[in-house]
């Protein structure tokens, strides 16, 4: 009787960690950005199959994105750095419009957005 009633409050305590933990994944998901979602999806698209890399962007054997795949990812980008504060014309000061350099810098801002997020539920909690 002992080891049902222990494994039953194992079974219930467990059921609750994992709860709590998605509860937690969801808040982070309702507390991005319509500009951090954007981004988000820019990502996932590229693993759709129209936006994979062709066989001549795999024979080139770089881990850079093609310029085609980097051009899906430009507008998010641009949305989400202009989200957090910079003008259109630091903007393009600073990157000179390279692809490479807006989506870095998206990256960054988007990480930095995530880690407030999580510091924020983290000090809630």
């Amino acid at each position: 009787m002992k080891k049902h009633l222990l494994l039953s409050a194992l079974a219930v305590i467990s059921l609750i960690s994992c709860n709590n933990e998605g509860t937690a994944l969801n808040t982070v998901e309702r507390m991005k950005t319509p500009q951090m979602e954007n981004f988000d999806k820019a990502f996932k698209s590229l693993g759709d199959p129209q936006n994979r890399p062709t066989e001549e962007e795999r024979k080139r054997n770089t881990s850079e994105l093609s310029d085609r795949r980097k051009a899906l990812l430009v507008p998010a980008s641009k949305e989400l750095i202009l989200s957090s504060g910079i003008t259109e014309a630091e903007m393009t000061r600073k990157t000179g419009d390279d692809m490479s350099q807006i989506i870095v810098w998206a990256t960054q801002i988007y990480m930095q957005k995530s880690d407030e997020i999580r510091k924020n539920i983290k000090s809630n909690q």
